[in-house]
């Protein structure tokens, strides 16, 4: 006996002939209009949305990262004669490790770099150049049907904070005006909307959930007409506060940059080594068709790692250029912003995977501040117990840069892994990584000045207690110290 095979429910039960022919007809009816779906989207010329690589996106932007590292590499010996012919050259003391004088201004040669890639990509939207940038398939596209390349205030920022460096390098500026250009910078992001969601993946959830206003806007009616504002205000909490984060992201990001500079091809190699990182986060946001900024990050991320590894083979040991403040401003400023941009829907997460692959300078710079604090000292005081100098003593400066590579390739590793699995063990490995480094380097400090200490009780014969610490009432806070914390 033969016949239709009977349906079974998800009980096993006999679906009755009537229903199971219905079911039947839907499939057909859906495969039918698929087919008649992709017959209309051939016709029209619309292909469907490819699944992309990393490596094929990669490979489109690729001649991004090209075109920066040429200008840079080629005009960096320019840059370095007109340093040296007018006078603007880095003169060797106690604290520095190279011991003739080294030209400045290598920064303008990264910029040269940067700038002239991101040129090239808006070159490569004209149709008449059509071919130089395979853009990934995207939805988010601009009225000239190609997506969204660096916005103009990104570029303002950029070009402010080369011209602040360039304008200390050269003539030295007081650090109020370096840090009103700072601010300039962070206002034109802020205004370009660069950033400004970056706060609502950690107030929307508690605050707005608190109030009962998930898009913490409150619109209030003033009753007249006010010059500039109108007859109604609005007042966006996640805007306002994501401004003040870019504020605070700029400054830190710039002055933390600027203190890890202080060993030949240091921050131009971990700065690569974070745009690498931030490049492979990049990429995976576009394979997802993340957002309208997609374009914009891989674009600045070629261009930083393309600029860097430009001006690595000069600055490297033994340097014949430095970046100068014109430099390690503009590599911590253009780092920040592709770190702000993960942001741009308002997923904090990525931003916390963003700066974890940053993390190298931050800690730098904390430890910087917890040093001088404990010390008693400004915070602009210099000293020399930063991270590469506490290396450099123990294993050279080869061996200190090589290093802190292998440290900043561990943090970019750790982001990335947050930014794909936002698991919590990544970031408790993270978290203990970074406490480890702190807590050691404060270690290492601490037991300079609690040696020196001991050392001037026992030539005084004033008793130590047991542990070989000094009695804190005999210690002299008058004696100057060459390891401060």
């Amino acid at each position: 006996m033969t016949g239709a095979v009977p349906i079974l429910d998800a009980t096993n039960q006999i679906v009755p002939d009537g229903i199971a022919n219905r079911i039947e007809s839907l499939g057909t009816q859906i495969q039918s209009l698929a087919a008649r779906q992709q017959e209309l989207a051939d016709l029209a010329g619309i292909a469907g949305k490819p699944e992309w690589s990393r490596l094929e996106i990669f490979q489109g932007y690729l001649a991004v990262g090209v075109v920066a590292f040429l200008i840079t590499l080629l005009t960096t010996p320019l840059i370095r004669r007109m340093a040296i012919a007018n006078g603007v050259v880095d003169h060797p003391d106690e604290r520095k490790m190279h011991r003739m004088p080294i030209a400045y201004l290598g920064g303008l040669a990264v910029f040269l770099g940067l700038m002239g890639a991101i040129l090239f990509s808006y070159i490569a939207t004209d149709p008449r150049f059509g071919g130089l940038i395979t853009f990934h398939q995207t939805e988010h596209l601009e009225s000239g049907g190609f997506p969204l390349p660096v916005p103009p205030w990104i570029l303002l920022g950029i070009t402010v904070i080369m011209l602040v460096g360039l304008l200390d390098d050269v003539m030295g500026i007081p650090p109020r005006v370096k840090v009103g250009g700072q601010l300039f910078a962070a206002a034109a992001l802020a205004y370009g909307d660069v950033g400004v969601k970056v706060a609502q993946g950690v107030l929307a959830p508690t605050i707005g959930k608190l109030v009962g206003n998930q898009d913490l806007t409150w619109v209030f009616d003033l009753g007249t007409n006010v010059p500039f504002i109108g007859s109604h205000l609005e007042v966006d909490l996640i805007y306002w506060a994501g401004t003040a984060v870019i504020a605070v992201f700029v400054l830190g990001a710039c002055n933390a940059s600027n203190l890890i500079d202080g060993l030949d091809g240091l921050l131009t190699g971990t700065t690569a080594i974070t745009a690498a990182g931030l490049l492979v986060v990049a990429l995976g946001l576009a394979m997802v068709d993340y957002g309208r900024l997609d374009t914009t990050r891989i674009i600045l991320c070629m261009a930083l790692l393309g600029a860097c590894l430009g001006f690595l083979p000069h600055n490297f040991n033994p340097a014949t250029i430095f970046l100068g403040d014109c430099g390690s401003l503009l590599l911590g400023f253009t780092t920040i912003v592709i770190i702000l941009t993960l942001g741009d829907l308002g997923q904090t997460f990525l931003v916390l995977a963003g700066l974890v692959i940053f993390a190298l300078p931050i800690i730098d710079t904390i430890l910087a501040i917890v040093r001088r604090k404990m010390a008693g000292k400004k915070m602009s005081d210099p000293d020399s117990d930063h991270l590469h100098h506490m290396l450099k003593r123990a294993l050279g400066v080869k061996g200190a840069v090589l290093t802190l590579y292998g440290f900043a390739t561990l943090f970019a590793l750790l982001g990335i892994l947050i930014s794909e699995t936002k698991a919590r063990f990544v970031y408790a490995l993270a978290l203990i990584t970074i406490s480890y480094i702190t807590v050691y380097a404060i270690k290492i400090a601490r037991k300079a000045h609690i040696e020196k200490q001991a050392r001037g009780l026992m030539a005084s014969g004033e008793p130590a207690g047991s542990d070989g610490d000094a009695a804190p009432a005999k210690a002299s806070s008058s004696e100057p110290e060459t390891a401060s914390v």
